[in-house]
C-alpha cells in the first residue's frame, strides 16, 4: 500500500471519529523551562494546568447570543455595541469560558459577583449576559456615566479603581479599557 492510501484512510477515519469528540473538551497548559507554552487537550504531564474550555459548538447560535445581548443591553440602559464589545473582550463569545482567576461565561463574571448577583447558573448564557450587563450598569451608576472608570471597575474590582482613583497601573486593565472601546467603535461602524 502507498503512502497516500495511508493517508486517506486516516484522514477518512479522523473525519468520522471527529464528530465522536467531546464538544466542551479542556484545555490544558504549560510553561516549560525556557518559557515556551504548551497546550494540550490531555494533561500528559504533572505540570500542566486546566486553562480553560475548547471552544465549539456551544448549542446557542450567535443570533440567540446577539438577542440576548441587544435584550439586557436595552433593559439596563446600555449601548447594545459596548455589550457586544465586552463579549468579545471578555470570551470572544464562548459560553463556556473560564478565567485563570475563575470568572465564568460570555462576560466572564467572578464567582463573588455571581454570587452577589444571585445567578443560579453562571455559564447559563441569558443569566450571564443578564448578570454582565446589571453589573456594568452599577459601575457606570457608581462612576457616574464615566466610561473608562466603569471598564477598568468592571475589570479590576471597583474598590482598586476607587483605591487608585483611576485606572489602576496595571497593564492588564489599562489594556482591557482601550481594547473594549476598539471593539465598540468597530461594532458601531459595521451596523452603518
Amino acid at each position: 500500500m502507498t503512502v497516500r492510501y495511508h493517508i486517506a484512510i486516516t484522514m477518512s477515519l479522523l473525519a468520522v471519529f471527529a464528530g465522536l469528540t467531546p464538544v466542551h473538551a479542556a484545555i490544558y497548559k504549560y510553561v516549560d523551562a525556557a518559557g515556551r507554552i504548551h497546550f494540550s487537550n490531555v494533561p500528559v504531564a504533572s505540570q500542566y494546568s486546566f486553562y480553560t474550555h475548547e471552544a465549539g459548538d456551544n448549542d446557542l447560535s450567535s443570533r440567540s447570543v446577539a438577542d440576548l445581548i441587544k435584550r439586557y443591553a436595552l433593559a439596563n440602559r446600555l449601548d447594545v455595541n459596548l455589550v457586544r464589545a465586552i463579549v468579545r473582550a471578555e470570551s470572544n463569545y464562548d459560553v463556556h469560558a473560564l478565567s485563570a482567576k475563575g470568572a465564568m461565561g460570555l462576560m466572564q463574571l467572578h464567582p463573588q459577583t455571581a454570587k452577589d448577583l444571585k445567578l443560579s447558573d453562571p455559564y447559563d448564557p441569558s443569566q450571564n449576559i443578564a448578570g454582565g450587563t446589571k453589573y456594568l450598569r452599577l459601575m457606570l451608576d457608581r462612576f457616574e456615566g464615566n466610561l473608562d472608570l466603569a471598564l477598568a471597575a468592571y475589570n479590576a474590582g471597583p474598590s482598586t479603581v476607587e483605591r487608585f482613583g483611576g485606572i489602576p497601573p496595571y497593564a492588564e486593565t489599562q489594556n482591557y479599557v482601550e481594547k473594549v472601546k476598539h471593539y465598540q467603535k468597530l461594532y458601531r461602524r459595521s451596523d452603518t
